[in-house]
């Protein structure tokens, strides 16, 4: 065995990227018809913590699966307890301490929203075959609907001129968009919509505004039910 010394000449840098739409079948947008959960999964025990979401039935070769959604809840909330001998602890618990330490690297950090402490919240994660490296930031547009009242999201990577960084990466808030295409920044008492994090394909909706409870800025939820009931199965 020999070898030969790299030499300055013999390294390339390339500044090339190369992008594809998110979805299956080279989709950029995924509508309502294209998103299906599988009542099997969401009713195994997988089911008490997340939903997974496919592109057609499940039961079909041809189904992809797109994202998963899962609900968390730092008291526990929402969920049965996992032992009736011990309060509290609860797929929505295991959730919430799931994600939160994924982004803020610790088990003593609160998980923020435009900078106001949220005890409970929705995750939306990709799943990882839907793409390579990263998200692209900037393409991220999101419409969230709950009964007539709507909101359209879009993550802030096109309005700030700051990064921020969190043990998953860069992260950015979720602004609100309205019919003519224009963007709000502002935050409610609630703190913001959510927050996006390319690095690992993850969206997270801050609850508290989307039911639109105690909401006293100029920013409203979409009244989404949302029951924090103890030791109880609510399917938020």
């Amino acid at each position: 065995m020999s070898y030969k010394r790299l030499e300055t000449d013999d390294i390339v840098i390339s500044a090339e990227s190369i992008t594809s739409p998110a979805w299956s079948n080279n989709l950029v947008t995924l509508g309502a018809r294209g998103m299906v959960t599988s009542s099997t999964q969401a009713q195994s025990t997988s089911g008490d913590y997340y939903w997974q979401v496919w592109n057609a039935n499940p039961s079909l070769n041809t189904a992809e699966l797109q994202f998963n959604i899962a609900y968390a809840d730092k008291q526990g909330s929402g969920s049965l307890w996992l032992d009736q001998g011990i309060s509290h602890i609860s797929p929505t618990k295991t959730v919430y301490r799931q994600y939160r330490n994924l982004i803020k690297g610790d088990e003593e950090s609160e998980v923020l929203f435009g900078g106001v402490a949220a005890d409970y919240f929705y995750v939306i994660s990709l799943e990882r075959s839907r793409y390579k490296e990263k998200l692209l930031a900037g393409t991220l547009d999101l419409t969230l609907k709950s009964g007539s009242i709507s909101v359209n999201l879009v993550d802030s990577s096109p309005y700030v001129t700051t990064q921020t960084f969190t043990d998953a990466g860069r992260e950015y808030d979720l602004y609100k968009k309205d019919s003519n295409g224009n963007i709000s920044s502002s935050y409610s008492t609630l703190g913001s919509w959510g927050k996006f994090l390319p690095d690992v394909g993850l969206i997270l909706l801050n609850a508290r505004m989307l039911s639109g409870s105690g909401d006293t800025g100029n920013e409203h939820g979409i009244n989404l039910p949302i029951s924090r009931a103890s030791n109880s199965d609510r399917e938020n």
